[in-house]
């Protein structure tokens, strides 16, 4: 996971850890501030929601890449 991705986005954005913990409900900053500091891994449900808080995709936000979008054919992906 790119953690240096998401606390720069989260500053960027201007929004803070406890924002961030109180969106995703924790009840303590800790329990967002472990996920940026690596100490834990989000779930896929939670990564999502961390995603969604910052307008930005998982893959990106978390891996550093944006996903190719599905054609309509798999023809056109073939040719």
């Amino acid at each position: 996971m790119k953690l240096e991705n998401l606390r720069e986005e989260r500053i960027l954005q201007g929004k803070t850890q406890t924002y961030m913990a109180k969106k995703l409900g924790y009840k303590y900053t800790s329990g967002y501030a472990n996920i940026e500091m690596g100490r834990t891994k989000p779930s896929l449900e939670i990564a999502k929601h961390i995603a969604d808080l910052l307008n930005i995709g998982v893959q990106e936000l978390f891996f550093g890449q944006k996903l190719h979008k599905k054609s309509n054919s798999l023809e056109e992906d073939r040719s």
